[in-house]
């Protein structure tokens, strides 16, 4: 189910949710003018406040979450960033042949990384970025082997940088994983829903029809879906990470 809801359209799965909001409230409506027209204060607006409340707060929190993890996915391209270039640095340091061999295959991986950015891999494609990404750490690897065995006095350093680029990579991988379960997406379009029949109930009782504010309501708590969503497909959505670092770290490498 998770994996439906990451490769569903957010604008697909927006729409229907508008068209399930509009159906509800019109079905409030028409249920609301069946019964006797209502006078004074109806105890049952207390139900609509608090439909309405749990709606601001699931809202908040799954927006909240979706944005965590964008920013979480920003800061760990630039953290990868950073361990190239530091890796990059580390590496001139060397003696000939090994610093240009290195700083090579430094640059054919940071280039590599920014050609294929975590945003745009699914299956297969993301299996065979993985494999190239595992065959440069082993290029990289046997360089700084090397470097070693001829007696580098920064060993030690050539050593942590590689480790940097490689763990960092990881949590670049990892920070792609996270996503809204699918059983909160499906709580959040409970509760969108059944304020909309309520409203349109409560609105069909009192004979009194505001359409401006109904469909406001709904057009807005679509839009924060939509947008929330969108953020949790980091592979498929309109709102990407910026390749900004990378590419920067790429151009600072160029000969």
């Amino acid at each position: 189910m998770d994996q439906i809801i990451e490769n569903a359209n957010p604008w697909l799965i927006a729409l229907a949710l508008a068209g399930g909001m509009l159906v509800c409230w019109c079905l409030g409506w028409w249920r609301g003018r069946c019964q006797p027209a209502e006078s004074g204060d109806d105890p049952g607006t207390k139900f609509i406040d608090a439909s309405m409340a749990l709606l601001g707060l699931l809202l908040a929190f799954t927006f909240a979450m979706t944005l965590g993890w964008h920013n979480e996915r920003r800061l760990a391209v630039v953290a990868e960033s950073n361990a190239i270039g530091d890796f990059y640095t580390c590496a001139s340091l060397l003696q000939e042949p090994h610093r240009c061999r290195l700083q090579q295959v430094i640059r054919e991986y940071a280039q590599q990384e920014l050609d294929t950015p975590q945003e745009s891999m699914f299956q297969p494609d993301e299996t065979a970025a993985t494999q190239r990404r595992r065959h440069m750490y082993a290029r990289m690897t046997e360089l700084v082997d090397e470097a070693i065995k001829a007696g580098t006095p920064i060993a030690l350093s050539l050593t942590n940088t590689l480790n940097g680029v490689t763990s960092n990579s990881a949590s670049r991988l990892n920070a792609y994983q996270g996503q809204l379960p699918w059983n909160i997406v499906l709580l959040l379009f409970l509760s969108s829903i059944v304020p909309s029949f309520l409203i349109g109930e409560k609105q069909g009782a009192s004979r009194k029809v505001h359409f401006s504010g109904s469909f406001t309501f709904i057009l807005l708590v679509t839009l924060v879906i939509f947008v929330t969503l969108d953020v949790n497909q980091p592979r498929g959505g309109l709102i990407r990470v910026s390749q900004d670092s990378l590419e920067r770290a790429v151009q600072s490498m160029a000969k």
